[in-house]
């Protein structure tokens, strides 16, 4: 079916993928009932009211607090706010986190194909709510999309931020910085400033986490104290690590060996060795071809392996991965067998991770059906960081990539868009509508990691 070439067929087609989306939302029984926001407000209440933060423990579970005090200093205003104004305001900064992230993943590849940006946008929002990283960040009420934000925006200011007549490149860093400081996944990415040779950049992050730490440590010397010595350390606050939804190399390794035992920290060392080597080669080649955005992505992916608990939730890095795959065959000559593949890749990537698949095994992962279900974001990841692949030519501004100025064919066809005559409307890989979701188990998994 050919996408729409008119207005009103573009505003139908948005309402029936706005309607589709918010019924599955509303109906399809996977919402979380907002579990970790719940413990943040208790632990916060807990705090204001003279108690440990460390201490606090939602009732009924062994799930407390498990980030930084950094993290709980800026979630102070939920205690004024109250329940209801917290929830109201988690769901806004997501949201508004989500714009953040489609505009810097997205906006250069809609200029450039000369496609109608609203209705591009439109299109993007509703397959990105559809992805089950960000339906689990949203009902959870979890930080990710924030947090996957604030890092992006330094991608930005390394790329656009250059060009700006306020050289915002200068505050490069900053994002990355505010990020490892409210939960320490991010400080990866002051590594891939270091491996990639931005020391000014890694300078600013370095020093942004540390004064927010200090921050902390004087809002609270003894949760700080209490934090680093204790509370980062114990992986039982976070849940089951064979749990299915932990995603990572360790995940992956405790459901092949549990319950019969632990699985070797010698294999996983070793496998985490592995895996940063193969991302800092890949890194320094995605910068020296000039395409930040896929040094940023292979960074996101690197962390999700390596972290011992990456719950699905934090899946939300695998996202900017996806659209430098899609762009990738965007940018390949229609109808050629690139684009085809890249094309494929990315939709059937995309489809699995809307699936919730891995929840099939959640009782049964033996077998080699077995391993690769329950492991099969692991295996999603795995293949990223080995092949996803660069778009040469970004740097120097004659790529027209997704920090670049559009080049003159992509600013004729908006024009075309504006006076009305038809030129390029989305795709059909822009059309795609997932499959519907396997029902999971009533219970849900009680993590606040």
């Amino acid at each position: 079916m050919r996408p729409p070439t008119t207005t009103l067929g573009r505003v139908l087609v948005t309402l029936g993928l706005t309607t589709a989306v918010a019924a599955f939302l509303v109906f399809v029984p996977l919402h979380r009932n907002w579990f970790d926001l719940k413990v943040y407000y208790g632990a916060v209440g807990h705090w204001i009211d003279g108690g440990r933060i460390y201490d606090y423990l939602k009732p009924g579970t062994h799930y407390g607090f498990t980030y930084p005090p950094f993290a709980a200093v800026c979630m102070l205003p939920m205690a004024v706010v109250g329940w209801y104004g917290a929830l109201a305001i988690s769901q806004l900064l997501n949201v508004a986190a989500a714009a953040a992230i489609l505009y810097i993943c997205a906006d250069a590849t809609i200029r450039r194909a000369g496609w109608t940006r609203w209705y591009a946008y439109a299109v993007l929002a509703c397959m990105f709510a559809w992805l089950e990283p960000v339906r689990d960040t949203a009902s959870f009420g979890q930080v990710n999309l924030l947090l996957l934000a604030l890092v992006l925006g330094d991608a930005w200011l390394l790329t656009a931020g250059a060009r700006h007549p306020l050289r915002l490149n200068r505050f490069a860093g900053l994002g990355i910085g505010l990020a490892a400081a409210i939960k320490l996944t991010p400080a990866i990415f002051i590594v891939y400033l270091l491996v990639t040779r931005r020391l000014r950049a890694a300078g600013v992050a370095t020093g942004v986490a540390g004064g927010a730490t200090a921050l902390a440590a004087w809002a609270d010397q003894e949760a700080s104290w209490t934090f680093w010595t204790e509370a980062m350390w114990n992986t039982d606050r976070v849940g089951s690590l064979s749990y299915v939804s932990n995603q990572s190399w360790q995940g992956m390794l405790a459901r092949l060996t549990e319950p019969f035992a632990e699985p070797s920290r010698v294999v996983w060392a070793m496998g985490v060795l592995l895996l940063l080597c193969l991302w800092a080669w890949r890194a320094r080649r995605a910068v020296a071809a000039g395409d930040e955005l896929a040094g940023f992505a292979l960074t996101g992916i690197t962390a999700c392996l390596v972290s011992p608990v990456t719950w699905v939730h934090h899946l939300v890095w695998l996202i900017p991965a996806v659209a430098v795959l899609a762009d990738k065959g965007l940018r390949s000559a229609p109808g050629s067998v690139e684009r085809r593949r890249m094309i494929g890749w990315t939709l059937g990537i995309y489809a699995l991770l809307c699936s919730s698949i891995v929840w099939l095994w959640r009782w049964n992962d033996g077998g080699v059906p077995g391993i690769l279900g329950s492991n099969a974001y692991v295996w999603i990841s795995l293949g990223l960081l080995a092949l996803l692949p660069f778009r040469a030519g970004l740097r120097d501004g004659h790529g027209d990539g997704p920090y670049d100025l559009p080049d003159p064919s992509a600013t004729m066809g908006a024009c075309a868009h504006a006076t009305g005559s038809p030129s390029k409307s989305l795709p059909p890989s822009r059309q795609s509508v997932p499959p519907a979701s396997p029902m999971q188990p009533d219970s849900k998994p009680a993590h606040s990691g």
